[in-house]
């Protein structure tokens, strides 16, 4: 097991124990969800206040350069990460693998939009409150580490080989705090913000330098190259 796939099972561990400890919290405490109310994130101090540290110094560190921490799939878009291929790289299949992958892109967007309005629905009718919409965030924040290690639905859309060629690899935090943004408040706009920043950043360099998003120009994301190994159950298959 690679060193980066130890790491995000650890994550996974982490985030599960997150999940499980504030969600005794919503019982135990429920007073202390009361910073997501307004401008109350300035007036007291709770647990929440960790979590919101550890999720804006993970988003930051998806729109700086990051060595051995983060997986290449997440680093991919910049130009430290890119090993260009030594022949000329065929732009006319660059630009429809771009197009491509896209598409489906904003198919996964589509239909995650409209999960997230069933979500809103059940909070402007009063079935969840601000506790819930920021519970459903946390949960969120550990499937995205099971999609990475165990199995992902998203790949049934978008056919990605794996992880590390994932078009979508950088979108997790904006789907991750799409449900607390309809709460408002500063704890959910700033993180929602910040997130909304990463992804403009990562489609900016996709539209801009899309050669290091496809294997047949970015040698780095070839399997003979990967180092990260994270999808192994497709990777094994991939080499037989």
């Amino acid at each position: 097991m690679s060193n980066i796939r130890k790491n995000y099972f650890i994550r996974l561990i982490l985030r599960i124990i997150i999940l499980i400890t504030y969600g005794a919290l919503c019982f135990l405490k429920p007073d202390w969800f009361d910073v997501l109310d307004g401008l109350n994130f300035f007036k007291q101090l709770s647990p929440l206040h960790l979590l919101w540290l550890i999720w804006f110094i993970d988003m930051f560190q998806q729109v700086v350069p990051v060595k051995n921490q983060l997986a290449l799939g997440s680093q991919k878009l910049f130009a430290n990460r890119f090993k260009p291929i030594r022949e000329k790289i065929d732009k006319k299949a660059l630009k429809k693998y771009i197009t491509e992958t896209t598409a489906s892109a904003y198919l996964v967007l589509l239909l995650w939009g409209a999960l997230i309005t069933a979500i809103a629905l059940l909070y402007y009718f009063n079935y969840i409150n601000k506790m819930w919409l920021f519970m459903i965030s946390v949960l969120f924040y550990v499937c995205d580490l099971i999609c990475v290690l165990i199995w992902c639905p998203f790949r049934l859309i978008m056919r990605n080989r794996c992880c590390t060629t994932c078009r979508i690899f950088n979108w997790d935090h904006l789907m991750m705090f799409s449900p607390i943004i309809f709460m408002g408040g500063f704890y959910a706009v700033s993180l929602f913000v910040m997130a909304f920043f990463a992804w403009l950043m990562w489609e900016f360099c996709v539209l801009i330098y899309p050669e290091r998003f496809w294997y047949k120009s970015n040698t780095a994301l070839k399997c003979s190259e990967c180092t990260d190994k994270l999808c192994t159950q497709y990777c094994q298959k991939l080499r037989k």
